[in-house]
């Protein structure tokens, strides 16, 4: 395989796992369990922002329609892929940012910034999410990073 068509390649593959991110979002915003789940494998880990261990896109579904039906009804969710790295040709590790919009309000709950980290991997030539960890980017003592990671999230809104 020449250099190129590696690049062509990885270029489609980094296009596809970015669209992954979206996918949650979107599923979030549609306050669908099932839609926000949709993009993780059958088997995949997520770590909830509270550090709540959740094994497999049944759970995962299940997990977020409860949140979505109570403490965060009517929430939006914005965030943006901040890198896209390549452990191997099938797997790949992607760091974001997000945050959100509390129903009725119309700015960022600045408590709410998270930083995450994904792992998509590539199974008969389509991309899925392996793992999902979500921090709160609490930032502790460094109030002028909370305020850039708000000012960087505020811009999607």
């Amino acid at each position: 395989m020449n250099h190129n068509s590696h690049t062509l390649s990885s270029a489609a593959d980094e296009t596809a796992i970015r669209a992954l991110y979206q996918q949650l979002m979107d599923g979030w915003n549609a306050a669908s369990g099932g839609a926000f789940a949709s993009p993780f494998e059958e088997d995949a880990d997520l770590v909830g922002f509270d550090g709540t261990p959740i094994k497999g896109r049944h759970e995962i579904a299940l997990f977020h329609q409860r949140l979505f039906d109570m403490f965060l009804k009517g929430s939006r969710l914005v965030g943006k892929v901040r890198s896209v790295r390549f452990a191997t040709p099938d797997v790949a590790v992607m760091h974001t940012v997000g945050g959100t919009v509390m129903a009725g309000q119309t700015d960022l709950d600045p408590e709410r910034n998270s930083v995450q980290t994904l792992v998509a991997v590539k199974r008969n030539g389509k991309w899925s999410l392996a793992a999902f960890q979500n921090a709160r980017a609490t930032y502790i003592g460094r109030p002028e990073e909370s305020q850039k990671l708000t000012e960087e999230l505020r811009s999607l809104l």
